[in-house]
């Protein structure tokens, strides 16, 4: 937890904003979602968000990191849903800082229906998925005319270890996989799926030094443990992985991007990249 000097507090209850801050490069958040940033009186973020995004926060916004990363919870979901109650009671305006986008596997679902119940006004703002950004960062589009015209996303990490389902479709994108990928393999295998199934894992997605492992269903596993892959990973299978080679080849700059102008010293200094907006 990072403890600055209290905002003035709002006699009244104030509202919860639950924001995606995107799949990882922090250019890739909303300009909404960037706004709601500058304006928060307290940010309650994910471990996963990109830090850079809280140098926008006012000088003298409560930052508080509730963790949330594979295998590691600093504070439990049921306690963070009443950390946003005690907050919203304290503050005018709660910015709760997700990765990627809230309804996604983000528990927003969760943290919405408990605000509601609180009677906390509660707005979600949308973030860019890692379901879809990851993938085409990596030049792998999850639909294709010839190739795939549906998709799933699936979560790879089930709640106390509960059964990995899945459902038919031409293109499957598993988030959080690492940890079960054995036995997403193996369910996959057990479900008709070939071993010859073309399949990619992406690590660090969307950011420069992104890593990707392409293989099969027959030998993904070994390659991941070859290059050691670590959590958090998104897995790909599906046709559609065959296309990066052609995409790769025709967008050798894939990952050009412009440079914001984040504050370099401390919080709120400098321009902003939504006041150039």
């Amino acid at each position: 937890m990072i403890k600055r000097d209290k905002a003035m507090k709002s006699k009244t209850k104030g509202s919860v904003y639950l924001v995606g801050a995107g799949p990882g490069d922090p250019e890739l958040i909303t300009v909404k979602g960037l706004k709601l940033i500058q304006k928060a009186d307290v940010i309650i973020y994910d471990f996963l968000i990109d830090q850079q995004l809280l140098s926008f926060a006012k000088k003298d916004a409560e930052l508080i990191c509730v963790g949330k990363s594979p295998s590691h919870h600093t504070m439990k979901q049921e306690d963070i849903n009443k950390l946003l109650v005690e907050k919203s009671n304290e503050y005018k305006m709660v910015v709760r800082l997700k990765n990627g986008d809230p309804f996604i596997f983000g528990r927003g679902g969760e943290e919405a229906i408990y605000l509601s119940e609180q009677d906390i006004p509660c707005e979600v703002v949308s973030g860019v998925s890692s379901a879809i950004a990851v993938p085409a960062s990596a030049g792998i589009p999850l639909t294709h005319r010839d190739y795939a015209s549906s998709v799933a996303i699936i979560t790879g990490h089930r709640r106390e270890d509960g059964e990995v389902k899945f459902v038919n479709a031409d293109t499957l994108v598993f988030l959080m996989a690492v940890a079960n990928l054995e036995r997403i393999i193996k369910k996959l295998l057990e479900e008709g799926k070939g071993p010859e199934t073309p399949c990619i894992l992406i690590t660090r997605g969307t950011f420069p030094d992104q890593k990707v492992v392409q293989g099969n269903l027959g030998n993904i596993l070994h390659a991941s443990k070859k290059e050691e892959v670590k959590p958090p990973a998104v897995l790909v299978v599906g046709e559609v992985v065959n296309l990066r080679d052609s995409l790769i080849r025709t967008t050798p700059d894939i990952h050009c991007k412009f440079e914001a102008d984040f504050p370099s010293h401390g919080r709120g200094n400098g321009s902003t990249l939504s006041e150039k907006l």
